[in-house]
């Protein structure tokens, strides 16, 4: 069934070092993206018509823009317009930060709308300046909405890294794809043996982070 392609040379240890490459693009992606995210998921709730209009702007962008066309405009589009010399993987860590900073600053907006006004006027009827009430208050109940949900980011960041390889990046799914080509006359099944290791190997990075996320969800309802 294809399997034992896997078993020559170093095949084995390409795909676990093609998979070694998409973490790391995501997990920089992610941590950047929850720092970013933070500060503009506060903006949003800033009582600003200009401040609004930019950063709805920015979330409508990158929900309609496929993530693919992102990656081409700044790999190959920045480059060539602005005179830049990105590395695909800086490129692709932009574009997933890009992303990633809306997905998590929506989260922040809207786990902070969801915090009834009158913990607000309570904290100040006790005295808190605005900085107390986030710290003391609001921060540690959006804490706890906030990161099942961020977690499942980090799933979802995870899977989306297979883009990657069109900008030439030798992650876990263009390594399977060199394997097989290498061995389509001595192995005319690899491909499905082959890909079916790539799923396992996409199940066990993501599956642990999925069942945290549910138990966190869970415990904290």
């Amino acid at each position: 069934m294809g399997f034992d392609v896997l078993l020559k040379g170093s095949n084995m240890s390409r795909l676990l070092g093609g998979l070694g490459i998409s973490l790391e693009i995501s997990l920089i992606s992610v941590v950047i993206s929850i720092v970013l995210g933070v500060g503009v998921g506060m903006l949003m709730t800033v009582n600003n018509r200009a401040v609004k209009a930019v950063t709805r702007v920015y979330l409508e962008i990158v929900r309609i823009m496929p993530q693919m066309v992102l990656l081409f405009i700044v790999y190959f589009g920045a480059t060539k317009a602005m005179g830049l010399n990105l590395s695909a993987e800086a490129s692709a860590i932009i574009v997933f930060s890009f992303w990633g900073v809306a997905e998590m600053a929506d989260l922040v907006r809207g786990s902070l709308l969801s915090i009834p006004v009158i913990q607000y006027e309570s904290s100040k009827a006790l005295g808190f300046s605005k900085l107390q009430t986030y710290i003391y208050i609001i921060i540690p109940q959006i804490v706890r909405r906030m990161i099942p949900l961020s977690i499942n980011l980090i799933t979802r960041m995870i899977k989306t890294t297979s883009l990657v390889m069109m900008i030439g990046i030798v992650e876990v799914l263009k390594v399977g794809q060199q394997i097989i080509e290498a061995n389509r006359k001595s192995s005319p099944n690899a491909a499905f043996g082959v890909f079916a290791t790539i799923f396992i190997l996409y199940f066990l990075a993501c599956w642990p982070i999925s069942c945290l996320s549910k138990y966190l969800e869970k415990k904290w309802s």
